[in-house]
Parts: C-alpha cells; sequence; structure tokens
C-alpha cells in the first residue's frame, strides 16, 4: 500500500483508514446500542471489536481495489 507525504512527513495509509473506519464505527455506535438494550447483542465488547476489524477489512479491500483499477 504504501504511505502518504504530507509536508515532509509520512502517514501510513492503514493508519488513514483506520481513522476513516473509527468515525464510521462511533456514526453506527448508537444504533449498536439499540440492538444491545433490546438484547439482540449478548457480548458487545467482542462484537464491537469484530464490527470494526470487519469493517477495517473491508475499507482496506476497498482501496486496495481501487488501487488496483486505477492502472
Amino acid at each position: 500500500m504504501g504511505e502518504i507525504n504530507v509536508y515532509g512527513i509520512y502517514i501510513p495509509i492503514l493508519l488513514v483508514q483506520a481513522i476513516i473506519v473509527y468515525v464510521l464505527f462511533k456514526l453506527m455506535s448508537p444504533l449498536i446500542d439499540r440492538l444491545v438494550m433490546r438484547g439482540w447483542i449478548v457480548l458487545p465488547n467482542i462484537f464491537n471489536l469484530c464490527l470494526y476489524l470487519g469493517l477495517l477489512l473491508c475499507m482496506h479491500w476497498l482501496c486496495l481495489y481501487l488501487q488496483g483499477t486505477s492502472l
């Protein structure tokens, strides 16, 4: 993947993806909290971790796909 050079500071692409996914995760949190309160999610901490990692995987796959099609 590589990195982004911002005024001489190299920022890893995965860090940028992780920040974007964290914002998406925080936007989804109210919906997840409702499901926890209704009892649909038994172990919310493990669910939140798995959801974040799944979103990060999808974001990384999307970036790789878009990078591959632009060549």
